[in-house]
């Protein structure tokens, strides 16, 4: 018929199955098939000879039902036909017939001749559409574009029907040519079903590596998700509402302040969590730079900006399955937080540079060591952001609340130093443990571990260096050992102005180290040995007013 031959579709058919990709594969078989003669075989097709419309639909969910053109027609809305590729010539030389929308870009099963073809798996040839009355398309587009045939084939591999190859001939099919499409079509399948594992491969692959790449830097951890050292009421409330929550999929908000130990807590719910056996994924939010935000959340393609050499996926993508830990949320900015709460939400999200939307599905623990609704109340952090992180908070308690946890946390850490430097573990006295048990801890469990495995590094096997008589912090510690080796400041005079200038300085610095919180023992009173009230009289004198303070 016309310029298709046996020979033209069995020279597409080689070039459809030396593709990979489905894009790849479904542009060669209708253009292959609207061309045959540009794939090696005798003649061209096309023009007023010749297939004249080769359309592709594959099955798919249904997505657009609501704005569907033809979902009265529909019977079962979970899934239909989607229309995936097009190639054919207008007579008239007007219409595109390339395009993937129109009234027919989604066919519902059983609904006309093509949705027959992909609920039934049958064929369908209609030598004849003028005289055809059950499945006859519409009548002035046959009288216009001389189309005289139809023949339809589902694309089936191993039993399940992937979709469906539909031509619009200007030429009579005869059941000879009808027989070939059909040979076509089954290799077709072939094809298809090669590249939708192809593709599952190289997802699969590039999940391992990414899994493999920021799971090097959790194997990396001192402590092991189970290190839930201490036996306080405080932290056994901790321990209780994790049990309750972890084996759900609600998102979790841990809040507490810096060095509480918020990452254990991630990793405890994680590893109680059904998801235990997908990866957890950290992201430090406060070390992202702004400009590299969407990189480093959802990925990028090669060329999307300069330095991406090659496609990347992001955090999201290599959480897919698992758990995505976002460490320091509130450090997010404000304008970016409108597309991480898109992606927690919708669960899908573009790389950048790419208009094709990804699909996850990610748990979302969040800890942050900020005030969320202070930050809320002065439009730094998105009400919505909050409610959709926030269904289960956990406030960890910090370590001045948990005295009776300290000497088992102090003898953990001098366990894990002394193993880690190969010295014999030390033995804390009582009188050590009444000065830890004293001191306020401004920097919880991880200032007690730093300071604990410094005196380990010090006491090389020996008696621990802490000096008992003031805090335990590392500049004190250094200060201490330096001390005798700095020289005598020179004695001078001062001017009041300047005096009053030093002390101004000093009172930032202060304030500045505590977050500007005033009262209580990680205080800035306390830090500089004064009572909070006298603290506040002298930054009015000296005319000091927190940043953002209401006038």
């Amino acid at each position: 018929m016309g310029g298709v031959t046996l020979e033209s579709l069995q020279h597409v058919a080689i070039a459809v199955a030396e593709e990979r990709s489905l894009d790849a594969i479904l542009h060669t078989l209708v253009q292959g098939l609207l061309n045959p003669g540009a794939s090696g075989g005798a003649g061209a097709g096309g023009g007023s000879e010749g297939f004249a419309l080769i359309r592709v639909w594959l099955m798919g969910p249904g997505d657009i039902c609501e704005v569907c053109p033809m979902r009265e027609e529909c019977a079962d809305r979970s899934r239909c036909l989607h229309l995936v590729a097009s190639a054919g010539r207008s007579l008239k030389g007007k219409e595109d017939w390339s395009r993937l929308t129109g009234d027919f870009r989604r066919i519902p099963l059983n609904a006309r001749k093509v949705g027959h073809i992909g609920a039934t798996g049958a064929s369908v040839l209609i030598p004849d559409l003028e005289s055809e009355q059950r499945w006859k398309p519409r009548a002035d587009w046959v009288a216009r574009e001389s189309i005289r045939s139809f023949a339809g084939h589902p694309l089936v591999f191993r039993g399940e029907i992937l979709g469906v190859l539909g031509v619009f001939s200007r030429t009579v099919l005869d059941n000879t040519m009808f027989d070939w499409l059909k040979i076509f079509a089954n290799q077709a399948a072939v094809s298809l079903a090669n590249a939708r594992a192809f593709a599952e491969i190289e997802r699969l692959r590039e999940q391992l590596e990414l899994e493999n790449s920021y799971l090097r830097e959790e194997v990396k951890s001192a402590l092991s998700p189970s290190d839930m050292v201490g036996k306080s009421p405080a932290l056994q409330r901790v321990l209780q509402q994790i049990e309750l929550v972890a084996p759900t999929d609600a998102s979790v908000l841990v809040l507490g302040e810096s060095g509480t130990g918020k990452e254990l807590i991630a990793r405890r719910l994680h590893e109680r969590s059904l998801r235990r056996h997908r990866p957890l994924i950290k992201v430090n939010c406060a070390s992202i730079p702004r400009e590299l935000f969407e990189s480093e959340f959802f990925g990028h393609v090669k060329g999307a900006f300069t330095g991406a050499v090659r496609d990347r996926a992001g955090r999201f993508q290599a959480a897919d399955g698992g758990t995505l830990f976002l460490d320091e949320i509130g450090e997010n900015p404000f304008e970016l937080q409108g597309k991480l709460l898109r992606a927690i939400q919708e669960g899908q999200f573009e790389r950048v540079g790419e208009d094709k939307a990804r699909r996850v599905d990610v748990r979302i623990i969040a800890a942050t060591n900020r005030d969320l609704e202070h930050e809320i109340a002065h439009d730094r952090f998105r009400r919505d952001l909050y409610y959709r992180l926030s269904v289960f908070p956990i406030q960890l308690p910090p370590l001045r609340e948990r005295i009776e946890d300290i000497p088992e946390l102090a003898a953990h850490f001098i366990k894990m130093a002394s193993a880690r430097i190969k010295v014999p573990a030390a033995v804390l006295s009582a009188q050590h443990l009444d000065s830890l048990k004293q001191y306020a801890w401004p920097g919880n469990i991880r200032e007690l571990q730093n300071v604990i495995e410094r005196a380990v590094i010090l006491a090389r096997g020996g008696p621990l260096p802490l000096d008992l008589s003031g805090p335990l912090s590392a500049s004190t510690i250094g200060r201490q050992r330096v001390k005798a080796h700095l020289p005598e400041p020179e004695e001078g005079v001062v001017t009041d102005s300047e005096l009053r200038q030093r002390e101004r300085r000093n009172l930032l610095a202060a304030l500045t180290r505590t977050r500007w919180k005033i009262y209580g023992p990680d205080g800035a009173a306390a830090l500089l040995g004064l009572k909070p009230t006298t603290l506040a009289s002298r930054m009015k004198a000296l005319g000091i007013e927190r940043p953002g303070a209401e006038p």
